[in-house]
């Protein structure tokens, strides 16, 4: 799924990465536990979150993550926005809930990351 095309089915605010509209996402995966992210394969995924510290980032740079949307409003401070442009991380937000914001991309067709490995 197109970057454009979540950030319309979420009505979200895009922070950084106006460039890569057009990038290709593979899976979403919703989470707080940056953890739980960091045990499964992450390359091409957008990330889910309502945490808005520099850990996010630091998770997601390692483990590959293309995107994160930050949910229930959540705003990244500075520190993440420079990092994340540093990094060509977009950033969104959407004031939908996680359990919204994964149900409205599973609904337009966006799988989580344990269907993944079946689509490559």
């Amino acid at each position: 799924m197109k970057l454009s095309k979540i950030i319309e089915a979420l009505r979200a605010q895009i922070i950084t990465g106006q460039d890569k509209l057009d990038m290709d996402i593979e899976a979403a995966f919703g989470s707080d536990l940056m953890s739980d992210m960091l045990n499964r394969a992450t390359d091409g995924v957008l990330l889910l979150t309502g945490l808005t510290n520099i850990q996010v980032l630091r998770s997601s740079v390692i483990s590959g993550v293309s995107a994160i949307v930050f949910v229930r409003g959540k705003q990244p401070n500075e520190d993440i926005i420079s990092q994340a442009a540093t990094h060509g991380i977009p950033l969104l937000v959407t004031t939908d809930t996680m359990f919204t914001s994964c149900g409205k991309l599973y609904e337009k067709g966006l799988r989580g990351i344990e269907d993944k490995a079946s689509v490559q």
